[in-house]
């Protein structure tokens, strides 16, 4: 009873820290790093909260390391590309501090945002900045993988995501640490952990910002849609097996119950059609609820 309390107000064990860890990677950004660095310590000196700046330099090749070091913040570098997951953990590990926010390099997240954010992450487990003020300035042709991949995730996390991987939110770090065995390297980080708190019955508040035009090139690829697909998927299978169990087993069952409903009947035969479609529906419920039995006891062991 006693968590359950705490968990209504968010999982922080101290309402009144107003301390933050401010943790930024950046790959090849040295167009941007440096004014988004600026930008935040002038926020930040204004909002009364105690912060520090954590930069990770993610095996850049161009001039980002430098421009971090022009400024008062904790680098971390890395002597090769490690991947935008990779970079957020280092940083995570390194903060001394409950509360963790997280925000790009590149100038696209709005940084006057960030103390109405703060001032959230008391009541909540999870603030994030969602991509869905007036002025956002997304790629067209992104909006139509995000668009699916969001209602995807909706109906499997069972309520609505705004927005799924934003890069700019504030978290828990001893919740972020339970989750970091399955936090990828790479950008499914932010997805990831929506996923895996959404999934656990953390309350999770989305807070709708603006979102500019990125300086510098994006380091998003095409394919990259397809990762996100397959690691929603993995997420959900990982905390809620029996959402892409049941509909997967039931599309089998009713392609041979209509096979055998419509044409079987009326021939007198029970076809091998219908057999494999009762039988593949059976067997994959089976495989869906001893995943969900196993489920259950690691997330009780967790």
């Amino acid at each position: 009873m006693e968590e359950k309390n705490v968990r209504e107000k968010g999982m922080s064990a101290n309402p009144d820290d107003r301390s933050v860890s401010i943790i930024i990677p950046a790959y090849n950004e040295e167009n941007g790093v440096g004014k988004q660095i600026s930008d935040l310590q002038e926020v930040m000196d204004r909002s009364g909260w105690d912060y520090e700046i954590i930069v990770v330099n993610d095996g850049s090749t161009d001039g980002t390391l430098q421009e971090i070091e022009k400024h008062d913040v904790t680098v971390i570098s890395f002597p090769q590309n490690r991947g935008y997951g990779a970079s957020l953990k280092a940083g995570i590990a390194r903060s001394k501090v409950e509360n963790i926010l997280i925000t790009d390099a590149d100038g696209t997240y709005p940084t006057e945002i960030i103390p109405d954010l703060l001032e959230k992450i008391e009541d909540y487990d999870m603030v994030v900045g969602a991509r869905i003020g007036e002025n956002v300035k997304i790629p067209w042709e992104r909006k139509p993988a995000k668009w699916f991949l969001r209602k995807l995730s909706s109906y499997l996390a069972g309520q609505n995501i705004p927005d799924l991987n934003s890069g700019l939110r504030v978290m828990k770090k001893p919740i972020v640490e339970r989750f970091l065995h399955i936090l990828p390297s790479g950008f499914s980080f932010t997805t990831t952990i929506t996923l895996s708190m959404l999934c656990n019955d953390y309350l999770v508040y989305y807070h709708p910002i603006e979102y500019a035009k990125r300086t510098g090139s994006s380091k998003i690829k095409p394919t990259d849609a397809y990762h996100f697909l397959f690691l929603i998927l993995r997420t959900i299978i990982f905390f809620n097996p029996l959402k892409i169990f049941l509909p997967f087993g039931a599309l089998f069952f009713l392609i041979g119950l209509f096979k055998f409903i419509l044409i079987d009947i009326s021939i007198g035969n029970f076809s091998e059609t219908s057999m494999i479609g009762f039988l593949a529906a059976f067997i994959i419920w089976a495989i869906g609820l001893l995943s969900d039995q196993i489920a259950r006891v690691g997330l009780g062991k967790a």
